[in-house]
């Protein structure tokens, strides 16, 4: 009940971050880019059941791990 507002309120922004690339000129291509699989596989993941749906998305948005990158 706390939550509500506040995951509605992220619902709706998705939604209508969805609809402008949807309504974009071009939006063919921006349909195939790789940012946009990558949020439709998270929208997958929030859809699934368990309580490891952060880290899962976490994962999904990290860059691979690069040896000696701060060097």
């Amino acid at each position: 009940e706390r939550h509500y507002l506040e995951l509605r309120c992220g619902l709706l922004d998705m939604a209508a971050a969805l609809d402008r690339i949807s309504r974009a000129e071009g939006s063919g291509s921006a349909l195939q880019d790789e940012r946009l699989q990558k949020i439709r596989k998270g929208i997958q993941i929030l859809l699934e059941d368990g309580s490891n749906r952060a880290e899962k998305i976490q994962i999904l948005f990290s860059d691979d791990y690069v040896e000696g990158w701060n060097q």
